[in-house]
């Protein structure tokens, strides 16, 4: 039960850390629309290539949400 516990923390961590990632990269998008300036942020960030893939992917998707309304 301990183990469970824990690895529902730790997973809860990651995605409140992924979350805000997204948020912060959203913003920064919506302040500057490049994708190459923001696949740069994402960079240094350190994540993988295929992390940095998704959340590109994702902060566009959202950009084009807010900009439709």
């Amino acid at each position: 039960m301990t183990f469970l516990a824990h690895e529902k923390s730790r997973i809860m961590k990651s995605d409140e850390k992924r979350s805000h990632r997204l948020n912060y990269l959203l913003k920064y998008y919506l302040s500057n629309p490049k994708e190459y300036d923001l696949y740069q942020k994402v960079k240094q960030m350190g994540v993988s290539d295929v992390t940095a893939k998704d959340y590109i992917r994702t902060v566009i998707i959202q950009a084009q949400k807010i900009y439709s309304i």
